[in-house]
């Protein structure tokens, strides 16, 4: 199916049951304005980003019951008692890592007969990648490589996340909600400090933005693509932060204050860094090649 015959938010759910959002092409502003209450500097400046091609995005960050049958195990500190009338399968995976999440993606992209999407050391099954690395001295996992013209399952880049977060608002918040003081209008659309109980939670049960997805704000930090570099002071088309150290988290977590959830909020984590906070949201290009 072309991009022009899907509609914005229109659904789809792959063969292992991940379910996703079409996003269409477009261009938004990125970042957070000067005046932005709580922001941080690495926010700006704000720029004109142009996505160009229309995308499947998750509906919700992936859970434990999805990576433990790719992976065969469930690393996550919250793997237990979740809340009344939760499902304790359907509460998203963390403490994995930005590599664990590049093996994932190529898993399930394997598993579903797609073309995966990265490539370290010129392979794309991990089986021939060795271990998982544990420090940040892994030369050849942090040159990993997109496949050109690959279908396979990835990690949306930074701007396509929040792209897709925005849903098409300028706010600090997805709901149109302009401040992450108003806890009371927040606790509709996600998990944070404020309402979690010190824990995760069962993903789809707040409201989702207005192209359909869910938990974008709160409950688990996101891994993206991206290196965590400076914005440049210009516009730009499908950025993809070739340079930095640290890889991009996007969304806030189920620990933190809202006003590291606002739409703008980026933070970066050391990519073989693992923790109770740090989960992801797979994306895939519109071809099924």
């Amino acid at each position: 199916m072309s991009d022009n015959q899907l509609k914005t938010g229109q659904t789809a759910v792959s063969q292992s049951g991940i379910k996703t959002a079409w996003i269409p092409a477009g261009t938004f502003t990125m970042g957070s304005p000067p005046d932005e209450k709580g922001r941080d500097k690495n926010e700006g400046p704000q720029r004109q980003v142009t996505i160009s091609s229309g995308f499947w995005i998750g509906l919700y960050p992936v859970t434990q019951e999805q990576w433990q049958a790719v992976m065969g195990s469930n690393p996550s500190y919250f793997s237990d008692s979740p809340a009344a009338g939760e499902a304790q399968g359907g509460r998203p995976v963390e403490q994995v890592s930005w590599y664990d999440a590049l093996v994932f993606a190529n898993r399930l992209s394997l598993l579903e007969g797609l073309s995966p999407a990265y490539s370290i050391k010129g392979k794309t099954n991990p089986d021939d990648w060795g271990a998982v690395p544990t420090t940040d001295k892994s030369a050849a996992w942090n040159a990993a490589k997109i496949v050109e013209g690959s279908a396979g399952w990835r990690l949306p880049t930074e701007a396509q996340w929040e792209y897709a977060a925005r849903a098409g608002t300028t706010t600090m918040f997805s709901n149109g909600e302009a401040s992450w003081e108003n806890e009371s209008e927040l606790d509709g659309i996600g998990w944070f400090g404020f309402n979690s109980g010190d824990k995760t939670h069962e993903v789809g049960r707040k409201q989702p933005n207005a192209w359909g997805l869910y938990d974008v704000h709160g409950n688990v930090w996101e891994w993206v693509w991206n290196w965590r570099g400076k914005y440049p002071n210009q516009d730009e088309t499908d950025p993809a932060g070739a340079s930095g150290y640290l890889r991009v988290n996007r969304g806030g977590f189920w620990g933190a204050p809202a006003r590291v959830a606002r739409s703008a909020a980026r933070i970066g984590n050391n990519p073989f860094g693992r923790g109770w906070h740090l989960g992801l949201r797979l994306a895939r290009p519109t071809t099924n090649a």
